[in-house]
């Protein structure tokens, strides 16, 4: 199979090398790797070129402001071929990737779209305990999870798939993925599975930068409309917290640290539910297993904070607009 890789950055400079190397090192080399920076301000831009001049297969086309989705339909228009495979930056692609998602394809003729696999890089105990926190990590076996937890940047699909559905939205810095894959499902393309396409997903190493991210996450999870799956059940569950905070006051002084308490068991809950989902993929002792619920009772609490600062930001700076202009 004929493939272009088409690839959104914006300021990598830390990544880009092991992405490009990654690539060029396929077992099945794509034709061409298509990479469109969005407005590096780092050194992204001058890392690519340097491989560019010595790989004629990379093209990297230079569009300021480009959110991912626009980055990706500006790559996928400037590429020749007619399979698309998409991945990002910060994720390292195994050296079968391609292959395996082009097996796929060719052993289902009647693919349109195929989906690869993930995995977190957890080189850490922070991003360990992150990846249990939120990554839901597919499995290798084709089954709901796995379905669940498919992602573009580990796919492959007919190149008229992407001018069908009309591209990626432009104007959301998350969750354009997303609604990108729900317009394939809802035009009914034949899908197929790769679980051993593996790319290496690099996680947020710190807990600023996981705190900023979940902002963003949030705010534009709000703009595209896909708060049912993820904002409403944290909303609801905070809701009953306040409702018995109400009664609490009535009843008691000692209402706040009765809350806490509340608030205290619901992330413990939260925490040990997470290790249970993972006990497979992320085994532990029981030493272990306290450790990590001593780092995922603040972490989650910390991506709900971040979660109510992004729904904030939606209502502040795009409820109106979006009511305007659906994404």
């Amino acid at each position: 199979m004929i493939i272009s890789v088409v690839v959104p950055v914006r300021n990598e400079e830390d990544s880009i090398s092991a992405l490009l190397e990654a690539l060029l090192t396929q077992t099945l080399p794509p034709n061409e790797i298509v990479i469109v920076d969005g407005g590096s301000s780092d050194r992204t831009a001058d890392i690519i070129n340097t491989y560019a001049s010595n790989h004629s297969q990379i093209h990297l086309i230079r569009e300021a402001n480009a959110l991912p989705g626009k980055g990706r339909n500006v790559g996928a228009t400037f590429a020749s071929n007619a399979w698309l495979a998409f991945t990002d930056a910060g994720v390292v692609p195994a050296e079968d990737w391609l292959a395996q998602l082009a097996d796929a394809a060719l052993h289902d003729p009647a693919s349109d779209v195929v989906y690869g696999c993930w995995e977190p890089v957890t080189d850490s105990f922070f991003k360990e305990c992150a990846a249990i926190a939120y990554a839901k990590v597919p499995t290798k076996a084709v089954d709901k999870r796995f379905i669940e937890s498919r992602a573009v940047f580990s796919s492959l699909m007919r190149r008229s798939v992407w001018q069908a559905v009309n591209g990626f939205p432009e104007n959301l810095r998350s969750a354009e993925d997303i609604l990108f894959m729900k317009r394939i499902d809802d035009a009914g393309f034949h899908v197929a599975y790769a679980p051993h396409a593996v790319v290496r997903w690099t996680m947020q190493p710190t807990w600023w930068r996981t705190f900023r991210r979940f902002v963003t996450y949030s705010r534009h999870n709000m703009r595209a409309g896909l708060w049912r799956q993820w904002q409403a059940a944290a909303l609801a569950r905070y809701a009953a917290l306040l409702v018995c905070a109400l009664v609490l006051i009535m009843l008691t002084r000692w209402w706040p640290i009765v809350v806490a308490m509340l608030l205290l068991i619901m992330m413990l809950a939260r925490a040990i539910a997470a290790l249970w989902r993972s006990r497979d993929v992320y085994p532990s002792t029981i030493l272990g297993s306290v450790s990590r619920v001593v780092m995922l009772v603040p972490m989650l609490t910390m991506i709900d904070v971040a979660m109510f600062l992004g729904v904030l930001a939606w209502l502040v700076k795009d409820s109106w607009a979006d009511k305007e202009a659906p994404v």
